[in-house]
């Protein structure tokens, strides 16, 4: 019960669809000059203004989606006509919508990745404006000096599209519910996830910077517990798995209470290869967690059963162990990485 309310009044929205128009453009005039001395003058209609597009920017200050998720239609508005004297109509008011650094947009209907926004300030046209039309002046020529006629304005563009949260850190932590995850975080950084002794306290991802040696710093996101299966949409499906895809590495957490460690690794990597293979290039350690329940001589049995996994590290978050050691390890990760 808890965890529906918790769920219900999140914050962190990271999936929308909205329906985007961008704005028409004006039609052309197809005006003649007159004035108090020139009864048939020639052509001086003006070309119509630019229709308004709708434009996604990015901006490092937000980190959901939340602002658009009531949102849900967003139109641009129309170019103007062209006037006499070859005036131009003014150009429609574009739509600026800002989002959180590291979101997709894609095509509603196809599915096709439009663009990804990476960096603060960073713009591009979700819609775009509809040409404006131009003004009989462009259509005169020496057989025809007086064109009746102008183009009228482009249509704008309409359509539903998605946009879609992948967070941006260095590190992912990959781990079953309750392995330890947001504790470690909270640990290791000024994040303050909620944390309970129950699966799936996490239903956000929690963000922390974590300072290391010279001032230097990395960014962790603890993604909400994988259970087997996740990749089918079990559990919490693949709603958080896509949060993934941006870390530099993956930090696999698994306690050392667990009855086979190694299976538990290959479980959880056997769900990011079905979600999508390519998560298996990239960088990979293990943090076996909760080792304040381990003494010197288990440890030192555990360890040649963990040979055939990647680099891993022994801490306790609880006693503040062996942090200090992850932290290397992961800055020389992410050093070889850059």
């Amino acid at each position: 019960m808890v965890r529906t309310s918790y769920m219900a009044d999140s914050n962190f929205v990271d999936y929308v669809k909205i329906f985007c128009r961008s704005g028409h453009g004006g039609a052309g005039s197809s005006h003649f000059h007159r004035d108090r001395f020139t009864s048939k003058g020639g052509p001086d209609g003006g070309d119509g203004g630019r229709g308004g597009h709708v434009i996604i920017k990015g901006n490092s200050q937000l980190w959901t989606l939340i602002h658009l998720k009531y949102q849900r239609h967003v139109f641009a508005d129309d170019g103007e006509n062209g006037g006499s004297a070859l005036k131009t109509g003014a150009d429609g008011k574009d739509v600026v919508v800002e989002v959180p650094l590291g979101t997709v947009a894609r095509d509603a209907e196809t599915g096709e990745m439009l663009f990804e926004i990476t960096a603060h300030a960073q713009s591009r046209i979700l819609a775009k404006g509809g040409r404006g039309g131009l003004g009989n002046d462009h259509f005169k020529s020496p057989t025809n000096r007086a064109p009746r006629y102008a183009q009228p304005g482009e249509e704008g563009e309409e359509g539903w599209k998605i946009l879609e949260l992948k967070i941006l850190a260095d590190v992912g932590l990959v781990g079953f519910p309750n392995a330890g995850k947001s504790t470690l975080l909270s640990v290791i950084s000024a994040a303050k996830p909620e944390i309970a002794d129950y699966p799936f306290t996490t239903l956000v991802p929690n963000l922390g910077m974590v300072r290391y040696r010279d001032n230097r710093s990395f960014v962790v996101a603890d993604i909400p517990g994988i259970i087997e299966g996740a990749h089918a949409g079990k559990g919490l499906g693949i709603r958080f798995l896509r949060h993934i895809e941006r870390n530099a590495m993956l930090l696999f957490i698994i306690p050392a209470d667990s009855k086979n460690i190694e299976k538990e690794y290959h479980v959880l990597l056997n769900e990011l290869k079905q979600y999508n293979p390519e998560l298996l290039d990239k960088q990979r350690l293990i943090a076996i967690s909760k080792c304040d329940m381990l003494d010197e001589e288990l440890i030192e049995e555990m360890k040649p059963e963990l040979v055939k996994l990647p680099p891993h590290v022994f801490i306790s978050s609880i006693a503040q162990t062996g942090l200090t050691q992850l932290k290397d390890k992961i800055w020389k990760q992410l050093t070889i990485n850059n």
